[in-house]
């Protein structure tokens, strides 16, 4: 059962008097505080058992500041706080909502935040926090996990990855990401876990209509702001003409060579361009690396 509990008084001139003299701060000092105990005293004297709060899904929020403050709020009335990263799941949300005509607020509710915006808007784009570079808004390219049938991308992941045996191991446990461009599949690829601080990109590729565009380093540049919430350093195996590639996109760090693994893995001669791939030469990227460092 689901519903909606709304508060009609908004209670303004409270807000404004109590965040005015501080108002780079209101958010922690006062507005989170506030609007989150009383949610949490509903909860309470209304028989529920948990809290949370859709805050979490934001980037642009003071995510740490806000789960603190729900322990504490926990803990004072005694009551189960539900946390979740819910930013993974951003930009999907954001295409969801879109594709669903929603309206989406590009503020956070106050009147201090409406005015920012509208300053930041004409002025320079918003920086984001720590850990987090999303695609440039373009409303036609849209990246999603693929949860039913991964199967169905098969031929194209071919292109990359020759040998259908391989794919299927890996595919069967990866997840696998779409980038669509104008509902055109443009560009794929699948990561794996291999512990619990390391992922793998077994496979990328782009639709041979859609190379040279970006899409690649797009998917890269999207998988890194998912799997950096939950991991420290994502792998790629790759031949030699393409490490320069990986290296432009943070792949910087030589992790080993695996001799013979085309000879050893596939029947027939791989080829890159001129290249004959003998060699699988492994590269990584610090999935929790500062910008600029």
């Amino acid at each position: 059962m689901y519903g909606a509990i709304f508060e009609d008084e908004y209670g303004l001139r409270e807000f404004c008097k109590n965040t005015i003299n501080d108002l780079e701060n209101r958010c922690t000092n006062y507005c989170y505080i506030t609007r989150l105990e009383k949610t949490v005293q509903y909860a309470k004297q209304n028989g529920y058992d948990t809290f949370t709060s859709t805050l979490f899904v934001s980037p642009y929020q003071k995510h740490e500041e806000l789960k603190q403050i729900c322990e504490e709020l926990s803990r004072k009335y005694d009551i189960k706080f539900l946390y979740i990263d819910f930013r993974v799941g951003f930009r999907e949300g954001q295409a969801k909502a879109r594709e669903l005509g929603l309206y989406m607020q590009k503020y956070c509710g106050c009147i201090f935040s409406e005015q920012q915006i509208f300053i930041t808007h004409i002025t320079t784009k918003p920086n984001l926090p720590e850990g987090f570079e999303f695609l440039p808004v373009k409303r036609n390219i849209i990246i999603n996990k693929e949860k039913s049938d991964k199967k169905q991308y098969i031929n194209l992941l071919l292109e990359a990855d020759p040998s259908e045996k391989m794919i299927e191991k890996y595919l069967k446990d990866g997840d696998l990401f779409v980038l669509r461009y104008k509902d055109d599949v443009a560009c794929i690829a699948v990561v794996t876990k291999l512990d619990n601080d390391t992922v793998e990109l077994k496979n990328i590729v782009t639709k041979e209509e859609f190379r040279g565009k970006g899409y690649a380093k797009k998917m890269i540049k999207y998988l890194a702001d998912n799997y950096k919430q939950r991991y420290k350093k994502m792998l790629v195996g790759t031949t030699e003409n393409n490490i320069p590639f990986y290296v432009k996109q943070d792949f910087d760090k030589y992790e080993k060579t695996i001799k013979n693994f085309f000879i050893d893995n596939y029947e027939k001669e791989i080829l890159d361009g001129d290249l004959h791939c003998i060699d699988m030469y492994y590269y990584s990227k610090d999935l929790k690396k500062k910008e600029g460092i």
